[in-house]
């Protein structure tokens, strides 16, 4: 190698540094920008000639080195629809294209993102600092059920109530109540019994014989129900043991402990003063507690009418063991729900750990409006990066992989930029004596040259 070539040399080495340093720069100036990946540098040397015995550098060459599988600091914020990766992945997003009749059009493909600070705009979308949208499945509010993917678009309309239909219901009654029903209770009309042992039969208890109901029953779980407008009744419910599991004369086995389940056909008169309906199941319990009949895990209890608000056929669900005996002489509640609402409007939106957004309602309710898109690449650090903290898919990256795969969802919360401002000084001292270094070889270079040239004179 000689002189001019020590020169070339050293030209490459400050073309390396200042590369190294304009990279440096853009992390300390992204070192407050939401989810922003720094870019490291590796120097690679490139070999001028390759006989093993006059083997010696040529020059150095500069490549960006990505930290996309680095992750920041995660903070917490006081926007709820703000979010973080709390391990690898990214958002899926797509970029606004302007707008057709008022509306924004988007651009084709997914980008993605780690930036997570995503606000809700004037026509219902997600979109971050950058100016991403948050994409993602849009559910149906009544149903649950996938309505479409894209651009996630939070509707400020109402929703609709929802009609009761199932009500998922356990409880321990007592082996041994404090009352029970020792006699029949009989309908207005055709006097006959209404309580169920197994064989009984199912109907309306008249108002006469509401008393005796009372007086031998104990109170069950007191119903919130709605009907098919959405209006919400109360139901009001009565736990009678109609037989006791205990053998007769002249049987060689017991019969099983029977209970009756019945509810008020009115929750504004008394007690007292309503008629009360059997729900039309014998329930039975053998003697360790355990129900054997019905055999199913749920009942339908049909046509319940309540302050002349029909609510319709309703499912009793209890599962396996949701209906028990136990020791003792008081009913033993121990969980209840079901799946009716009134009609309420949004009043705020958040996001779940499993990457729900999830709509609060005046009525109560939090219903699952959308499931956000969130991807893993085989090499993250293969990705392209593109401007505003998005990144493009390349062959080096593999395609995108749906699903957290074990990375949680962080709510009211975003990723800092993994920037080390600390490191990044570091290396800036570090690059500034390595270039001075190579132009203190130009300077050397040059004076082995001007003594070259004086040789002549």
């Amino acid at each position: 190698m000689d002189v001019f070539s020590a020169l070339q040399t050293a030209v490459s080495g400050m073309k390396a540094q200042g590369f190294s340093l304009e990279n440096i720069s853009g992390n300390i100036a992204n070192s407050q920008t939401t989810g922003f990946k720094r870019v490291d540098t590796s120097f690679v040397d490139l070999v001028a000639e390759q006989s093993p015995s006059r083997q010696v550098s040529g020059s150095v060459r500069a490549n960006s080195v990505l930290t996309n599988s680095i992750q920041g600091n995660i903070i917490a914020t006081e926007i709820p629809t703000n979010i973080a990766l709390n391990g690898p992945g990214f958002f899926a997003v797509q970029a606004g294209a302007g707008s057709i009749n008022g509306q924004t059009a988007f651009t084709p493909g997914n980008l993605y993102t780690r930036r997570g600070d995503f606000k809700q705009d004037n026509e219902g979308y997600l979109r971050n600092g950058g100016g991403a949208y948050l994409t993602g499945t849009s559910l149906d509010p009544a149903t649950g059920l996938a309505t479409g993917e894209g651009p996630i678009q939070i509707s400020t309309l109402p929703v609709l109530g929802k009609p009761t239909s199932t009500i998922e219901y356990s409880t321990s009654l007592p082996q041994t109540p404090a009352a029970k029903l020792t006699g029949a209770v009989f309908s207005a009309d055709s006097k006959t019994p209404i309580i169920l042992d197994g064989t009984g039969q199912t109907g309306t208890v008249a108002a006469g014989d509401a008393s005796t109901l009372i007086n031998g029953s104990h109170e069950g779980p007191i119903l919130q129900l709605y009907s098919s407008s959405g209006q919400p009744v109360t139901v009001n419910t009565r736990w009678a043991k109609v037989q006791d599991a205990t053998a007769q004369v002249g049987e060689t086995a017991a019969k099983p402990a029977v209970w009756n389940l019945y509810y008020a056909n009115s929750s504004t008169a008394g007690q007292t003063s309503s008629q009360w309906t059997n729900a039309g199941t014998a329930f039975q319990f053998d003697t360790t507690g355990k129900l054997t009949s019905p055999a199913t895990n749920s009942i339908s209890i049909p046509n319940i009418t309540v302050n002349n608000v029909a609510l319709g056929n309703i499912t009793m669900s209890y599962g396996a063991g949701g209906l028990t005996t136990t020791n003792g002489n008081t009913i033993t509640p121990n969980y209840f729900r079901q799946d009716g609402f009134t009609s309420g409007t949004l009043k705020g939106i958040s996001v779940s750990e499993s990457g729900e957004v999830v709509g609060s309602y005046t009525n109560g309710n939090t219903i699952a409006l959308a499931r956000i898109n969130v991807v893993q690449f085989a090499n993250p650090d293969g990705l392209k990066a593109d401007s505003s903290g998005n990144y493009r898919q390349t062959l080096d990256s593999g395609v995108p992989l749906t699903g957290l795969n074990g990375t949680t969802i962080e709510g009211q919360n975003i990723e800092q930029s993994n920037t080390d401002i600390a490191s990044e000084f570091s290396k800036m001292i570090v690059t500034q004596q390595a270039y001075s270094a190579n132009t203190k070889v130009i300077s050397t270079a040059q004076d082995m040259m001007s003594s070259l040239i004086n040789i002549i004179r």
